[in-house]
């Protein structure tokens, strides 16, 4: 990095306006989660047939259920409940379609297991939907930019968000500082719709509006992200920048993903969303450990 870089990173970390103000606990479901104490596993659950990496593996009742007792028995915390594939150049699904595929699933969640739910969508009547069936998180990958209901339909529901950084562009002009701009963005809509401070998530989006480089960049400055005052997620499990990097395919990116983990709970990071729960849970907390010690 450049001096002028450094210079730049330093003066983001410490003339942030937000900074000061984490938030040091928040409720989901029935838990309080503490993330600047540990850092939490959200596991995922894509009851779709065309995801990147599991597509068509658990969109089956029964196949779900077992997946998410399996989840949850390695070290879970928060199931999260997607219905439509997000991998890029992914085709949107009708409201309707989105909501008959994971109702079913979140019904047999909250019956079966007592565990938070998250549902991934960016939209409104999904998120309703799922919000009357008990979910308890909704993990949107637009930061409330995609449908102007959504953070309304949040707000009214009382249930805690995760707002993604996402752009439908790449016109970064000062890249660091543009994302975090842009997650203030979303926290602003959020706010104003009446969602309290101490039911927001951020996540940096990793994977998304960037270029391989840039997702690097952003992974070695996640600290920066700590300044806005709220905990984040990060989501890198199996993504294209760990295949990119170590040529491999999707199933094959458990220790890169872990990687990535391992850094992000160095970096402050309260959750991680992963798919090989069992293996980043031994990581997160071996890394905790080391952390901790005198």
């Amino acid at each position: 990095m450049s001096q002028s870089e450094t210079t730049r990173t330093e003066s983001m970390k410490s003339h942030t306006p937000d900074a000061g103000k984490a938030a040091h606990t928040i409720k989901i479901g029935g838990r309080t989660f503490e993330p600047d104490k540990h850092c939490y596993i959200m596991g995922i659950l894509n009851v779709t047939p065309d995801s990147f990496s599991d597509g068509g593996k658990w969109n089956h009742l029964d196949t779900a259920m077992k997946h998410t007792e399996q989840m949850i028995a390695e070290g879970a915390d928060i199931i999260d409940v997607g219905g439509e594939s997000t991998r890029p150049g992914y085709t949107k699904l009708p409201d309707q379609e989105e909501i008959d595929r994971v109702v079913p699933v979140i019904e047999a969640i909250h019956s079966r297991f007592d565990i938070p739910i998250s549902l991934d969508t960016y939209k409104s009547a999904v998120a309703r939907a799922g919000l009357a069936e008990g979910v308890d998180l909704i993990n949107d990958i637009w930061g409330c930019k995609y449908d102007p209901e959504m953070a309304s339909v949040i707000a009214s529901s009382g249930a805690a968000c995760c707002l993604m950084h996402n752009r439908d562009n790449t016109d970064y002009t000062d890249y660091l500082q543009n994302v975090l701009d842009d997650l203030r963005e979303s926290v602003a809509i959020a706010k104003r719709a009446g969602v309290a401070d101490d039911r927001i998530i951020l996540d940096p989006g990793i994977g998304f509006a960037k270029s391989y480089e840039q997702n690097l960049k952003l992974m070695n400055h996640l600290e920066l992200l700590k300044g806005l005052g709220y905990p984040y997620l990060l989501g890198t499990s199996r993504k294209s920048m760990i295949g990119l990097t170590l040529d491999l395919p999707a199933s094959e990116r458990v220790e890169g993903t872990i990687a990535t983990s391992a850094i992000g709970v160095m970096k402050g990071a309260g959750f991680v969303r992963v798919h090989d729960v069992k293996e980043n849970a031994r990581a997160i907390r071996m890394t905790e450990k080391i952390l901790q010690a005198e």
